[in-house]
């Protein structure tokens, strides 16, 4: 028996069922749930039930996080792991290869591999903060995949997994059904969940940040009320789907920051169903409700808050994932790029697609930059000379998507992104050339 796509359950759309964070119920197969407990003594289908538990099994209901799984071999089946080799430019917490800089630092996009390498070997890490034994902190990565994963899957008990596709789409195969991420439609692969990558349309590369903190979460709404940012509603879940092969499947794991794998005689995406809160979902970017300022003064960039990671200090996240799409542009009597601004959050940024208001140029798609905690940024030159010799009138900035991973840590660049050839040493540049006013002069 192969995969198998059911009708979904209870869902708008088809392969997916909406909402975040809700308890989903989903089965391949007819009567594989138990219905009234969770584990009988005798499974439905001779099926292994599992518990998957994302947070602590005592975590505050609202925090809570696991899912139960019925699956046809249980997890527990498998031989020792050994090291993985692969992967050469993966790195992981604590970083400590390079020197926290307080540089303004840039990279130009990198080029795909000439050779074939699948998305587990093909990943990059430009830099990161914290440390996964600890449970805080991330690892922003790019990913370049050329080749599907065959009889292989990946699985990280380290962290999440926010996944932003740049370049291709990327089917990520995992083992509570299929996300289909693309350009623009990004994915979570939750804590410990196995998948498998596939290229439907050939090579794919993006960003990943790698969440070691708290699981990512809708942001709180305050005084914006009940509507607006990302509606619980656009994020979907996939309804389950399985694999029942007996071919040798490579299963890799990322533990404590290190790779290891083992080899199983069958397929480890063998859930025929489930039920539960710990579960991969993706979003589609186009559907933010994007706030703005209607009257005067540019506002923070949390506005464009998309999911949240809450650290120990209340306000102040492990990483927010934040984005900055098309929208209007009205406010009066205001420099409407971002502000000139040192902060106490360290920022990582992308670009999807398009251009970024606040960079004329050297900022390209696939592209990154790191702007650490306290060093100052802000419009390049020619951005600021637009900016205020334009007469204010409504325009969109339209065609565009760029985002950050924002976190509360300092990110340590690692040695491949330092000595990269995409790493611009005239970054800097771009701020020279602003002169006093004349009554300075």
């Amino acid at each position: 028996m192969g995969r198998i796509t059911p009708p979904p359950i209870d869902t708008d759309r088809k392969g997916f069922m909406s909402g975040f964070g809700g308890h989903f119920a989903t089965e391949a197969e007819a009567r594989a749930l138990p219905v009234g407990q969770n584990s009988p003594q005798h499974m439905p289908l001779g099926l292994y039930a599992e518990q998957l538990s994302g947070t602590a099994f005592t975590a505050p209901r609202a925090e809570n996080r696991r899912s139960w799984l019925y699956r046809i071999r249980p997890t527990a089946m498998h031989p020792p792991y050994k090291a993985y080799v692969g992967a050469v430019h993966l790195r992981s917490g604590p970083f400590d290869e390079e020197p926290p800089s307080p540089n303004r630092l840039r990279w130009d996009p990198f080029p795909l591999p000439p050779e074939r390498v699948d998305f587990v070997d093909g990943l990059r890490t430009i830099a990161g903060s914290g440390d996964p034994a600890a449970g805080e902190g991330i690892a922003a990565h790019l990913y370049a995949a050329t080749a599907p994963m065959k009889d292989r899957v990946f699985g990280n008990a380290d962290g999440e997994l926010l996944i932003v596709p740049q370049s291709g789409a990327l089917d990520v195969v995992t083992e509570m059904g299929v996300l289909r991420l693309r350009p623009g439609v990004v994915g979570v692969v939750p804590r410990g969940v196995r998948f498998r990558a596939e290229l439907p349309d050939g090579a794919s590369s993006g960003y990943i940040c790698e969440n070691y903190g708290a699981p990512l979460r809708l942001p709180e709404l305050g005084p914006l009320g009940s509507n607006g940012l990302a509606n619980p509603r656009d994020f979907e879940t996939p309804v389950a789907a399985y694999e029942a092969t007996t071919r040798q499947t490579e299963t890799i794991q990322k533990f404590q920051g290190r790779l290891w794998v083992t080899t199983l005689g069958h397929s480890p995406l063998d859930v025929v169903a489930w039920h539960g809160n710990h579960a991969p979902y993706q979003y589609d970017l186009a559907l933010f409700n994007t706030i703005g300022s209607i009257s005067f003064d540019h506002p923070d960039p949390s506005i464009f808050t998309v999911l949240t990671s809450p650290s120990q200090i209340p306000g102040t996240a492990n990483v927010d994932f934040v984005i900055f799409p098309p929208r209007w542009m009205v406010a009066e009597h205001t420099f409407r790029p971002p502000w000139f601004h040192r902060n106490v959050m360290s920022e990582f940024m992308g670009l999807i697609h398009g251009a970024y208001d606040a960079k004329a140029g050297g900022f390209a798609p696939g592209g990154c930059s790191l702007h650490n905690a306290m060093s100052g940024h802000g419009p390049d030159v020619a951005s600021y000379t637009q900016a205020i010799e334009t007469a204010l009138k409504p325009h969109k900035i339209d065609n565009t998507m760029a985002f950050m991973f924002e976190s509360r840590f300092v990110f340590r660049p690692t040695g491949f992104a330092m000595q990269a050839p995409q790493l611009q040493s005239d970054y800097d540049a771009c701020w020279d050339g602003f002169a006093p006013g004349p009554q300075w002069r």
